[in-house]
């Protein structure tokens, strides 16, 4: 039967009238009507005994977090001192990684086009193999894959520090792209440890556990860069002088393996057919499909609009997103003569490092009560707008080039521009929600994940190289006063602004119904014709 809205009524309520027709006003707290032993439900007595939220399984979780914050520490470490220009620390003998390979032949603009393709060597090499690490999981399960992809670090991160030539570089971070398939598998576990009371929750650490991981790489990537020239009485032997970058990369490395040896002791296995659990059948998706125990074709998973338009979000809020935090440090080091604001590695350290801690703790406590409050999809669609507050880098270029320094006004537009990040994240939790949402079933989520994460990383492969490159080609020729990267990024956020208004609504077994009212009935929302109908 279909209801009319009243549209005056606050939009996250609902109280359903069956049996007439009547009027729909709203509630989050109770659903007046009940199902009768003979006959259908009346308005009589309000139901208050709705399926409970499910308690968080901690022990998993806090294992599949502890393997999620190894990712930035294999990844993020590198950002302070990859950037850094030979003159930032005002010492001729101090010169960082890209400018001490000697390939820009001094030149301190070419820096961002090879710091760029280092960088996004990982996501290239990940992209190509993650859908099958993730595929794979479906089948031999997640532990597995999981173990591999953290060995596969702890490698990388070991060759990156002993590497003396760019060739080198480049190898460390193929292998750690082509070893880790992580992420998608890690959010498969988390999709079926989880049901459609607790996900917001869960997925709600995401976020927060790579700004942990955000947060401590960048302080101990720039603070333990050249331990011979900082504590030389400790680092005495000419191993530190040969190999100035070992330190922080041996600090990555230890850490991603000690993970692996916890989560091969600890973890269990979560893969449905692997553990003979039946899978929560509560949780919402998109396009309803049998629990046989299968996963879905590839095939039928690329022609469901429900599945590829999150994913196609998720690939363009990964593209701007990297985009953006690539410039950031690139940005801080660079001179101020071209633009930049001339901050040395443990400012920029310093300055991520209390980013992450703030916007861990909003991703953990407070986006998961907004989700709950508005919905995964409007609060993606109002926070990917927090993107365009990119226009603070040029602010802030055209202020510190006036002021010929880094001053008060700079640093309260820096504290402003962070803030802003952390609005910009709340999107990371609500894609989260809604692809896992979005998966057939439960079998599939590996899949679904991979192909997310695939996408994701074929964007942070293109993000790093497209920024860096766009930032030193508009400083070398001064294109548009040398902030073409800013408008090329203010484009990408455009389309991604517009994409999210095709985000489908996931239908869901409304979370206060019990399980003999909802095995019944299916409660879908039409804001655009201002009814409800009930199937």
């Amino acid at each position: 039967m279909t209801y009319l809205t009243d549209q005056c009524m606050h939009p996250n309520t609902l109280v359903a009238e069956a049996g007439v027709s009547g009027r729909v006003a709203q509630t989050t707290t109770m659903v007046n009507f009940k199902l009768k032993p003979d006959g259908p439900p009346d308005e009589e007595t309000p139901l208050l005994q709705g399926k409970p939220k499910t308690p968080l399984p901690w022990r998993q979780m806090n294992l599949v977090f502890l393997a999620l914050i190894a990712e930035p520490f294999a990844s993020v470490y590198i950002l302070p001192f990859i950037n850094q220009p030979s003159d930032a620390l005002a010492t001729t003998t101090t010169k960082k990684l890209i400018s001490e390979l000697g390939i820009t032949g001094g030149d301190d603009r070419k820096i961002g086009y090879y710091a760029g393709l280092i960088e996004s060597l990982f996501y290239v090499t990940q992209a190509l193999c993650t859908w099958q690490w993730s595929r794979l999981s479906d089948f031999i399960g997640r532990r597995p894959v999981i173990l591999i992809g953290l060995l596969g670090l702890s490698l990388s991160n070991f060759a990156f520090g002993l590497s003396r030539t760019f060739s080198m570089l480049v190898i460390s971070r193929c292998i750690a792209g082509l070893l880790n398939g992580n992420i998608g598998v890690m959010k498969s576990v988390l999709g079926d440890i989880s049901d459609h009371t607790n996900m917001a929750q869960i997925f709600a650490f995401v976020p927060a556990a790579f700004s942990i991981g955000a947060t401590i790489a960048p302080l101990y990537g720039g603070t333990l860069v050249k331990p011979q020239e900082r504590w030389p009485h400790i680092f005495e032997d000419d191993f530190w002088a040969k190999y100035p970058y070992f330190l922080p990369s041996l600090v990555s490395g230890c850490f991603t393996l000690l993970v692996s040896v916890v989560c091969a002791i600890f973890m269990k296995e979560s893969l449905p057919s692997k553990t003979g659990k039946k899978p929560h059948s509560e949780t919402p998706t998109a396009e309803n499909s049998p629990e046989d125990g299968r996963p879905i074709p590839m095939l039928k998973l690329l022609q469901m609009s429900s599945v590829m338009m999150p994913i196609a979000n998720f690939g363009a809020l990964a593209l701007i997103d990297i985009g953006f935090f690539v410039l950031l440090p690139l940005f801080y080091s660079s001179p101020i003569e071209i633009g930049g604001l001339g901050l040395p590695p443990s400012i920029i350290g310093t300055a991520l490092a209390i980013f992450g801690v703030v916007d861990g703790g909003v991703q953990a406590f407070f986006a998961p009560k907004v989700i709950e409050r508005f919905g995964a999809r409007k609060v993606f669609c109002w926070a990917v707008y927090w993107f365009y507050s990119l226009i603070l880098f040029p602010i802030m270029s055209a202020v510190v080039t006036v002021q010929g320094q880094v001053g008060p006004v700079i640093w309260i537009l820096l504290v402003l521009q962070l803030i802003s990040m952390v609005l910009m994240n709340l999107c990371y939790t609500a894609i989260f929600v809604i692809v896992a949402g979005a998966a057939p079933n439960k079998q599939s989520l590996g899949t679904m994940n991979g192909l997310s994460q695939s996408m994701v990383s074929t964007a942070r492969a293109i993000g790093p190289a497209l920024t860096t490159s766009s930032f030193a080609f508009s400083k070398q020729y001064n294109i548009l006063g040398g902030n073409l990267v800013y408008v090329v990024l203010a484009l990408f956020t455009t389309i991604l602004v517009r994409l999210s208004r095709h985000l489908p609504e996931l239908k869901e077994v409304h979370p206060l119904l019990p399980e003999s009212i909802s095995a019944f009935y299916l409660i879908t929302y039409s804001s655009k014709f201002g009814k409800v109908d009930v199937m």
